[in-house]
């Protein structure tokens, strides 16, 4: 799955934002407070609209007010938050080029959702067909997709759902409706990384994880399970971290006396290994984005913002790599960046640029400007234009 385009509409500061022909990297760069972290709380917003609901979301985002600290100031309260996703999707057996609509809005004081439509057609021409079309938790669901090969008349369910749940939340759970189903695990799939360190340090309970949670806190399980369960996999990321990283030769990823779950850092320079307390920030940091990006069921979207920190300058180029890789092996990246060396390692085609002006945001890729695109194919590093300063007046120039 790859989303294809995503259109933000009264989100805080993004009052409207269209990206287009998004390529499987995407890494934007922009100075503080132009709406980077904004874009990575899209994506939380929706996975938190899905697990629970609606207004729980909009209070996660703009506490007690929910919906007014949320929508764009300046905007009217009775317009519209509008996130749409335009994205490939295996639904029935079958890649569907498929379209996801959320209107949320406040009516009476309450938040609700006023539009929620997942549409997809057969290929790139012909209209859409809406298989999920909710509005105000009452709407219609189409239950026999794998017929819409066929002349069969698709059959459409009236269901009903809270005003504040998402449709595909309910109806995804339930397997005849499988566009919602589809759409539904893709989103509890996605992986937005809020690591903390001290979380990942220390002991921790032997409870089996596959998967590297959003903060880490399960690093030594996850280590532990790579190890017994995909030692190649695992003896792999030990050599690109002895390899990479100057002093470590070897992790550890055991079970301690007591039963619980610990990661030791072995350095050649000495005899005993180190647990994890003694190690940096950085080491430890990158161990885990490693385990990430060569999890042996990989996450089809992930979103890293500012990968960079606690990192050393030296480690960007590789890191780069590491995600590059990943999204060529069919995964998606949307990554942050202040780095120039970070920025230098990422092609053109991936490289975006966030400018705020009079409080609203802007998102242009690299190449709608002709003067930084020709700098970049005539050889010169976008790490290099960015902290020389040489990105300024960008937006005027893409108008041009």
């Amino acid at each position: 799955m790859v989303i294809e385009e995503i259109h933000i509409q009264n989100f805080k500061a993004f009052k409207n934002i269209n990206l287009k022909g998004l390529p499987p990297l995407a890494v934007f760069v922009g100075k503080n407070g132009v709406g980077k972290t904004t874009l990575f709380r899209v994506f939380s917003f929706l996975k938190n609209c899905l697990s629970q609901n609606v207004r729980i979301a909009l209070q996660n985002e703009g506490g007690f007010n929910g919906f007014k600290e949320v929508i764009t100031r300046g905007v009217g309260l009775s317009e519209s938050i509008v996130i749409e996703l335009k994205f490939r999707l295996t639904i029935a057996k079958r890649e569907r080029l498929a379209t996801y609509r959320l209107e949320i809005g406040l009516e009476n004081g309450k938040p609700l959702v006023r539009r929620e439509i997942l549409r997809y057609k057969l290929s790139s021409y012909g209209a859409p067909f809406h298989f999920i079309d909710f509005s105000r938790g009452q709407g219609t669901a189409v239950s026999n997709e794998e017929d819409f090969n066929k002349d069969i008349e698709l059959t459409r369910e009236e269901q009903a759902v809270m005003p504040d749940v998402l449709a595909i939340s309910s109806l995804g759970q339930l397997q005849r409706f499988k566009a919602a189903n589809a759409f539904r695990n893709l989103i509890e799939n996605w992986h937005i990384s809020n690591f903390h360190i001290n979380g990942a340090r220390g002991k921790k309970n032997l409870a089996p994880s596959s998967h590297l949670s959003s903060s880490g806190d399960n690093l030594p399980s996850v280590a532990f399970h790579l190890k017994e369960e995909y030692p190649d996999t695992f003896d792999m990321v030990l050599k690109k971290m002895s390899e990479r990283v100057p002093g470590v030769s070897n992790v550890e990823a055991k079970t301690s006396e007591d039963g619980s779950l610990l990661i030791r850092y072995a350095d050649s320079t000495f005899k005993d290994p180190f647990l994890d307390f003694n190690i940096s920030d950085g080491t430890i940091k990158m161990f885990a984005y490693l385990l990430l990006l060569h999890d042996p069921k990989p996450h089809k979207i992930l979103c890293v913002e500012e990968p960079e920190n606690q990192l050393y300058p030296e480690l960007m180029n590789i890191l780069a790599e590491e995600f590059i890789e990943y999204a060529h092996r069919g995964g998606q990246v949307f990554a942050s960046t202040h780095s120039p060396q970070f920025l230098n390692a990422i092609p053109l085609e991936s490289l975006f640029l966030i400018e705020k002006a009079e409080g609203v945001s802007k998102i242009m890729p690299f190449s709608a400007d002709p003067l930084v695109r020709g700098q970049l194919e005539a050889g010169d590093k976008a790490g290099y234009l960015w902290e020389q300063g040489m990105l300024a007046g960008f937006r005027e120039r893409a108008k041009r």
